[in-house]
């Protein structure tokens, strides 16, 4: 495996992408991520990782603009001189009631949550190497799902379990691997450990507590590690224990 290392993180401006993202140039890697609507805030994800000694790259890109996804991937082998390893982070959650679900809510999440997957998985396989590593973040609802409102972002989720098995099979002549880290209830902005619903969530699991940013970005980093060379098509789930 080659001392010198690029990844790309989409979503990376914050929550458990922010921490990926850190943790891999930690790790000594070479970090892009690509954000939305708050580039300070990437901005300052980048200085952070320009910190840890390692070149850092925002770029704006919407997992819902195709063209967007593909470039962002693209732009990255450009600037930091190849790609080793995606991560595929972003993505969406719409819940609520299924008889409330409108078309523009079961488009938007499936663009987001798949078919951007899919584009910048695509897309990074004409960069990776032999060694290369494609991670997607999933969720633990693709396999188990504890309550009503959760149908559509858990039919995305499922999705990816699917299409990381054909990645691996496609990419695994070229000695590329693809994995799926699957996360429980984890303490973000857009779930975090006090909020109103947490305490349900928490003594759904086995360990009660919540998952830190950081419990995540450990396993995605063993999964782009040495020690995730020879594990491919599978899901690592990170949920203390909610599905056992």
């Amino acid at each position: 495996m080659s001392a010198k290392r690029i990844a790309l993180v989409t979503g990376g401006s914050r929550g458990i992408g922010a921490a990926v993202a850190l943790r891999l140039a930690r790790d000594g890697m070479d970090v892009a991520i690509t954000y939305v609507s708050n580039p300070d805030r990437a901005k300052e994800v980048v200085a952070e990782i320009e910190g840890l000694g390692r070149r850092g790259v925002a770029i704006e890109a919407d997992s819902a603009d195709a063209d967007a996804v593909v470039a962002a991937v693209d732009r990255t082998a450009q600037e930091l001189g190849g790609l080793d390893v995606l991560v595929n982070n972003a993505g969406i959650l719409l819940a609520g009631p299924l008889s409330e679900l409108s078309l523009d809510d079961i488009d938007r999440t499936l663009t987001v949550n798949v078919r951007a997957v899919l584009l910048a998985s695509q897309a990074a396989a004409r960069h990776l190497p032999s060694g290369g590593r494609i991670i997607s973040i999933g969720s633990n609802l693709a396999t188990h799902v504890p309550g009503p409102g959760m149908t559509l972002y858990s039919a995305s989720k499922a999705a990816l379990i699917g299409m990381t098995k054909g990645l691996a099979r496609d990419l695994g002549p070229r000695g590329i691997t693809a994995n799926i880290v699957a996360p429980g209830s984890t303490d973000t902005d857009m779930n975090p450990a006090d909020g109103p619903g947490a305490e349900a969530q928490r003594t759904g699991t086995a360990l009660g507590r919540y998952n830190h940013v950081d419990d995540i970005a450990a396993a995605v980093a063993y999964l782009a590690g040495e020690g995730g060379r020879n594990v491919t098509g599978t899901t690592l789930l990170v949920d203390a224990g909610t599905n056992a």
